[in-house]
């Protein structure tokens, strides 16, 4: 087997023109990241949701929840006093 047709099977195997072809278009760049974005937003707002959701579930077992309402009950009658 020649060099070259060795050199050519590894570029191949590196994905170096799917690379080049992707370097070449910024739209696509551009595309490419927005999507990766939107994923990684998506992604965490659910595990943000899930991860607040056992911790309040694990804190209505162990504290009592009543006091915790009469502080944000009573945040918002400072905040209506200063309306």
């Amino acid at each position: 087997m020649s060099q070259i047709e060795r050199l050519s099977r590894k570029m191949d195997n590196m994905r170096v023109a799917e690379y080049v072809e992707m370097i070449s278009n910024p739209r696509r760049i551009i595309f490419m990241n927005f999507v990766a974005g939107l994923a990684r937003g998506l992604g965490m707002g659910i595990g943000f949701t899930v991860l607040a959701g056992i911790v309040i579930y694990l804190l209505r077992s162990w504290v009592n929840l009543p006091y915790i309402g009469k502080i944000i009950a009573d945040l918002l009658n400072i905040i209506d006093g200063y309306r």
